[in-house]
């Protein structure tokens, strides 16, 4: 896991443009590197941008494509071993089991979440058939299911800073389910 200071927006390293932005290690009061310079609204509008052409194509995805994308999440923050526990660890102040414990719900619930998105009932599928004899009109077919209303944005919470911050509960329901109100068809 190597920590370069950029941000990352649309599979690109971007260095910001503000003012630095530096974690300080609340145990012990070491700063820690890198420094991140801050964005600036472009690098927002950069982001929105992009977050809105990626939901085109994923809302269309199927529930397997996404449950494997939860799942793949889980495995890479897996795969990062220890060295995302220690600099959990330095970041929060939060004891190393905290952390290790927090690890593992977080990848839990990732795959907990693609079990629910790949059955698909989160969908809730209604199908009220045609009924052309109905007196005194005739009743159209109608369908309804949940469907997907555009881009989500996700403000982390530092004092869980895996399973409810960049990897947790919120990240998981906006790319998994990508829910809305119901919608008839």
């Amino acid at each position: 896991m190597t920590l370069t200071g950029n941000m990352l927006i649309g599979q690109q390293a971007i260095t910001g443009n503000r003012e630095a932005i530096r974690a300080i290690n609340p145990a012990t009061g070491t700063v820690l590197e890198p420094a991140y310079l801050g964005g600036g609204s472009e690098h927002v509008e950069q982001a929105c941008t992009l977050a809105q052409e990626a939901f085109d194509s994923f809302r269309e995805t199927s529930l397997e494509t996404r449950a494997t994308f939860l799942e793949t999440i889980a495995a890479e923050i897996e795969a990062l071993g220890d060295e995302l526990i220690d600099r959990a660890v330095s970041e929060s102040g939060l004891p190393h089991p905290r952390i290790v414990g927090e690890r593992a719900r977080t990848c839990q619930q990732l795959r907990t979440f693609a079990r629910t998105v790949r059955a698909g009932e989160w969908l809730d599928v209604r199908v009220d058939n045609a009924l052309p004899e109905r007196q005194p009109l005739p009743r159209a077919d109608l369908r309804q299911r949940q469907v997907p209303l555009g881009p989500v944005a996700v403000f982390g919470a530092s004092n869980f800073p895996l399973a409810f911050s960049v990897a947790g509960g919120d990240i998981e329901n906006a790319s998994g389910k990508l829910l809305a109100p119901n919608t008839a068809t």
